[in-house]
């Protein structure tokens, strides 16, 4: 008698902040190997899930706490869902307890769009919440926004090393900031002198 080759469980996690914590998302679910993003809901790029997509293979099961950490909108969600169970890669999402397979019935897919709908729909009302209590802290003249990742003193350096030469990809990893953030860094600076 054949043996019955059954595929990795491989589980999916994303935060979108540092204080997020990734171990909670899949804690107590038996898996065999897992992929992490830490990316703002704003970031398209998550390297992590591109790697998990060039991984998976016939037979093997994603696990994902919610539909609202494998995509960002429900276009997302559906086409890395119909990518992965082309594939015959089943794919479960632990909070709303449903998984797909590509054999799924019309009652599956209107679920997927149902639930995946109200996942986009609450971010944008959590986005919407923020936006209105940081006009009302700003009225109220207690918001001070995001603090800066540098002091002026490292701006500074950051500008000069920068003029000098230096890689930017070489000094975004040195100061623990991103290169877009680099950038904006060397963009400020240009405007305040150019004001000057």
């Amino acid at each position: 008698m054949e043996d019955t080759i059954t595929g990795q469980r491989i589980g999916y996690t994303r935060v979108s902040s540092l204080d997020q914590n990734l171990d909670r998302q899949l804690d107590g679910i038996q898996i065999d190997k897992t992929f992490a993003d830490s990316a703002s809901g704003k970031d398209a790029q998550r390297p992590q899930l591109e790697a998990l997509l060039g991984f998976v293979r016939d037979g093997d099961t994603v696990i994902v706490h919610s539909m609202d950490r494998l995509a960002r909108n429900l276009d997302d969600l559906r086409a890395i869902v119909r990518v992965l169970t082309a594939r015959r890669v089943r794919v479960e999402f632990v909070k709303e307890q449903l998984t797909f397979t590509g054999e799924d019935s019309p009652m599956a897919n209107l679920l997927l769009s149902v639930m995946g709908a109200f996942a986009e729909f609450e971010r944008a009302l959590i986005r919407e919440r923020q936006r209105e209590g940081i006009a009302l802290a700003k009225q109220r003249g207690v918001y001070r926004g995001r603090q800066k990742s540098l002091t002026a003193e490292q701006i500074e350096q950051l500008a000069h090393r920068a003029a000098a030469g230096e890689s930017k990809s070489a000094l975004a990893r040195e100061f623990h900031i991103s290169r877009e953030t680099v950038y904006q860094y060397l963009r400020g600076r240009a405007d305040t002198v150019a004001s000057q």
